[in-house]
């Protein structure tokens, strides 16, 4: 049986914070709906209502431009190892891009890279939790470092230049917005 919250409690916290992997779902009116796993160290819940998440330069750039249309979002979790828990939480975000006056604040929660594209802080209006029993059994083997030394090795100039031509609009062609000079 589903259970809804108006907060992230302390259990949920401590539930979040033991998961390897999350979940992000957005979507704009018409076209292709977004779920995209996520990783690599890239989440800290800052209260009992707000959740920020460090989006890492990749091949798509969904989430952007989703957002831009209609800032809402959801975030999932699965007790993969242990504790038999889907976790929901639902809200609202906004996009900070490195050019954005908080996104150095932000940013400075998590470990230093060149590759983070966008902070998307959220407000979390409900928090859902069900049992996931059907939910598989799978190890963690560790992290993938495959994106990290993409990054690394790409440079500050390689992650610019991927934007541009990689990263400016979504498959939908929806504007992402990460070069604009006046987007938040």
């Amino acid at each position: 049986m589903a259970k809804q919250f108006d907060r992230i409690t302390d259990d949920h916290r401590q539930f979040i914070q033991a998961q390897h992997i999350f979940f992000c779902g957005t979507a704009a009116d018409a076209g292709r709906v977004n779920i995209s796993p996520k990783g690599m160290d890239s989440l800290r819940v800052m209260g009992p209502n707000r959740i920020i998440w460090r989006n890492w330069t990749g091949s798509g750039n969904e989430t952007a431009a989703h957002l831009a249309l209609h800032n809402r979002m959801t975030l999932m979790w699965c007790g993969f190892e242990k504790r038999p828990m889907i976790m929901r939480a639902y809200g609202t975000a906004r996009t900070l891009h490195p050019r954005d006056a908080e996104f150095g604040t932000l940013n400075g929660a998590f470990p230093a890279t060149d590759g983070a594209r966008q902070i998307y802080d959220m407000t979390v209006e409900m928090m859902q939790t069900s049992c996931g029993y059907a939910v598989p059994f799978f190890d963690h083997q560790g992290p993938r470092d495959v994106l990290k030394d993409w990054t690394e090795d790409k440079g500050a100039d390689g992650i610019a230049t991927y934007w541009k031509e990689r990263n400016q609009t979504t498959i939908d062609g929806l504007p992402t917005h990460i070069l604009d000079s006046d987007d938040a």
